[in-house]
Order: C-alpha cells, then sequence, then structure tokens
C-alpha cells in the first residue's frame, strides 16, 4: 500500500473559536457515528491528565464509535481501554478489529467497487461470520444518511457537495485508520453486551475509570429511536449504578431538566459545556461527575 497508513486523519468540519475545533482533533475511529465524541476529546485529556497515576483500564459502556477509547489508548492516557457495545452491527466491526482480522477489512475496503448496484448486492446478503457482518456496517455507516444504522435509514442520495454514494467512503483513509487500530489492539478489549452490567462487574475497582455517554433521555427519545437501535435505557438505574462505581467516572449527557434532577438526587456534580451538533448548531451538553474540580476554565 503506497500510502503512509499511520497519518493522524483530521476532520473536515470547521468548528468556531467558542467551541473545539474538531478540525484540530485526530480522527481515529472508523465510523461516522451520530452523537459521536471527537469535540470532547479536549476534555477527555484534561480529565485523564489530572490524576496522580495513570488509570490501569477505562471503560466506555456505550462504545459507538469508540474515539474515547481509541484516543485515550493512542496518547497513553490509560494502559488498557474495554469497550462495550450493544448494537450488533457496530459490534461486529470491534470484534473483527481485535479479533486480528484488520488486514481482512483493509483488503475487502480497497477492494470494494462502490456503486449503487453492488452496495445493494452486498447488503442484500445475510452474512453470519463477524468479518462479513463488520464490512457490511462499514459500508452501510459510510453510504446511510447520516452514517446512520438503525432501522429505517437508507442510501443518501446526494451526499456532501453533490458527490452521492462516494461523498463519504473515503477506503484509504478507512484502510489507515483499520491499520493503526491493529496496531495497537493488544491493549484495546471488546465485548459485546450490556454496557452496564460491565460497570456493576468493575464497581469495586479502584483504579479503573469509566466515560459513560448514554443514548437519549426520555425528553430526546424520538431522536434516539431515530439514530440508535438501543436507545431506551433506564437512566435512573445507571445513575445509581454511578453511586457504586470505586474508580472515576464522567457522565456526558443531553441538557435535559430530567438529567439535572437526578445528579442532584444522587449528589453528583454538573458542569455545562459547549458543542456543535451535526448539523453545526452550537448547543450545551452535561457533564457529571464525582468531582469536576478539573474541569476549570472549560466553557
Amino acid at each position: 500500500m503506497q500510502q503512509n497508513l499511520f497519518l493522524e486523519d483530521k476532520a473536515t468540519d470547521q468548528e468556531s473559536p467558542k467551541t473545539v475545533n474538531v478540525a484540530s482533533i485526530p480522527q481515529r475511529s472508523p465510523f461516522r457515528y451520530p452523537g459521536g465524541k471527537t469535540w470532547f476529546v479536549p476534555t477527555l485529556r484534561k480529565w485523564l491528565k489530572s490524576k496522580h497515576k495513570k488509570p490501569s483500564l477505562l471503560i466506555e459502556p456505550f462504545a459507538g464509535g469508540g474515539i474515547i477509547s481509541l484516543t485515550a489508548i493512542f496518547e497513553h492516557l490509560t494502559e488498557k481501554a474495554l469497550m462495550v457495545e450493544l448494537d450488533e452491527q457496530v459490534a461486529a466491526v470491534w470484534q473483527s478489529i481485535v479479533d486480528g482480522h484488520a488486514d481482512w477489512l483493509i483488503d475487502r475496503i480497497l477492494s470494494f467497487e462502490l456503486n449503487k448496484q453492488n452496495i445493494n448486492f452486498e447488503l442484500s446478503k445475510n452474512h453470519l461470520d463477524i468479518k462479513n457482518m463488520a464490512f457490511q456496517t462499514i459500508l452501510k455507516n459510510r453510504t446511510y444518511h447520516g452514517g446512520i444504522l438503525a432501522p429505517g435509514s437508507g442510501l443518501v442520495k446526494y451526499g456532501e457537495n453533490g458527490k452521492g454514494l462516494s461523498s463519504r467512503w473515503y477506503p484509504f483513509t478507512l484502510a489507515r485508520r483499520l491499520k493503526a487500530i491493529n496496531y495497537i489492539r493488544n491493549r484495546l478489549e471488546f465485548l459485546h453486551g450490556d454496557g452496564m452490567k460491565v460497570m456493576r462487574d468493575y464497581a469495586s475497582k479502584s483504579d479503573v475509570v469509566y466515560f459513560i455517554d448514554p443514548p437519549y433521555t426520555a425528553g430526546g427519545k424520538r431522536a434516539g429511536a431515530r439514530l440508535y437501535k438501543h436507545y431506551d435505557i433506564d437512566h435512573e438505574h445507571l445513575f445509581k449504578l454511578c453511586k457504586t462505581l470505586r474508580g472515576d467516572f464522567i457522565l456526558t449527557y443531553d441538557n435535559a431538566e430530567e438529567v439535572k434532577i437526578l445528579a442532584n438526587k444522587y449528589s453528583f456534580e454538573i458542569r455545562p459545556i459547549s458543542m456543535k451538533n451535526t448539523h453545526h448548531a452550537e448547543m450545551t451538553e452535561l457533564v457529571i461527575g464525582k468531582d469536576l474540580s478539573w474541569m476549570k476554565n472549560i466553557h
């Protein structure tokens, strides 16, 4: 392969000075994920660097596109990361990489001739093996509107700058990212399953930290149902579970009144943080944790 597979990819989205410039953040994930947390990376760095000792493990119970775990590993902010994801399509990608099938995926991506006929033919197959399910997921994610994998989503019509189906299909970029992740996969673990169960399993360990980015709350269920297959969780149970964790954690949430009520109920600190959504509208999300004193001067 002629291109350097270890170059850091930059996003194309330009941000205003008031929010994180996503274009300045290394793009590590093979996904273009709705609700992705690339914008949160500078805050993640500050949080993990504030620790007196490097955490032995970061757990991401709702991994999705995985940018938080990947950043923590690539930048040596934790020793290891454990990603957990319930969605079987997303899980297939991470499981394939962790199982050592990244090179197979790279070859499949680079050899695929992208056109509507080939896409429809590939997506019509009922694959049962993880590798082919992973390729189908990447293909959907890169050719479906907004990268949305939930039921009801479909192929883009016009795409970015009128490029249609190819507007987000960057085979060499995907190859670079997969090759780089494969390089550090010995420090990356993945579990297909319930992230809250994994949190319970590790709750007694003090050297573990958690980055928890759950689906929308009740007020945002319509958006959640459109974006994710598994969008409906028991948010109060999640807060109650966080109260049992010996290790530190941060929760990121939509700025909803019910979230503030739950945070106050369980005596957690809350800080608003500026971000931009996929439509480039400035918004405020909430960061919740035991002690957010490290967030000084973060807006």
